[in-house]
């Protein structure tokens, strides 16, 4: 995998996304499934701006604890789950508020999605997610709402359940826009390395996201 300086990718501004129209709420949870074999076709960008917006966007400019709101709910409103973008030419971070990717790393890293033999199947899709906590997010000042956010086994509690909301927002906007969607582990030991997180950024899980391949297994 190679290393570029990420001043070479700069920052994708993405489209404004749709908000209006597509597949009832009804019919998506009807086809919602999971899809492992994903083709390596490119998800074009109005797409990756609307899956974007879906899983975890701003949707209102005010919400509790003076922050805007967001498409899945977060313990105190923390927004502590932050999401890393795999494309083919880096690595980016979804910054919501303003709905643009800013680099990380140059290069095309989509392997770290997956794990052993996962690996092989996400290498060459074209989107892969990952899902890190920002645990420096549960220090919400001096009006803390929640006295127990500071407790690790709460914590844990929050990010998880957190992480599954944005996760199944990608899954019924995937099954609504005929996208494969594939929710999985990861080896976070090594995007941690490669990602140069902190302690206090854990990676949790990863979903790959594209159009399918062939009919597989539901789950």
């Amino acid at each position: 995998m190679s290393n570029q300086n990420t001043t070479e990718l700069g920052t994708i501004v993405l489209p404004e996304p749709s908000k209006k129209g597509g597949m009832t709420l009804l019919e998506a949870f009807q086809i919602r499934r999971t899809e492992r074999n994903i083709s390596s076709k490119e998800i074009p960008i109005h797409i990756l701006s609307n899956l974007l917006w879906a899983a975890f966007g701003v949707n209102r400019d005010q919400a509790s604890f003076r922050k805007v709101g967001r498409t899945a709910p977060s313990a105190s409103n923390s927004q502590e789950i932050d999401l890393y973008v795999l494309l083919k030419k880096g690595v980016y971070l979804y910054d919501a508020e303003h709905h643009q990717l800013e680099p990380v790393l140059a290069g095309d890293h989509r392997k770290l999605s997956g794990r052993q033999y996962a690996a092989q199947m996400t290498g060459g899709t074209p989107l892969n997610i990952i899902y890190i906590a920002n645990l420096f997010r549960y220090d919400l000042g001096p009006d803390q709402p929640d006295p127990h956010i500071g407790d690790p086994e709460v914590q844990t509690s929050y990010y998880y359940t957190d992480t599954g909301f944005i996760a199944q927002n990608v899954y019924l906007y995937a099954a609504s826009e005929g996208l494969a969607a594939w929710f999985h582990n990861c080896d976070k030991d090594i995007i941690a390395k490669e990602l140069n997180l902190s302690d206090n950024q854990l990676v949790l899980f990863a979903q790959t996201i594209g159009y399918p391949e062939q009919e597989t297994p539901q789950c």
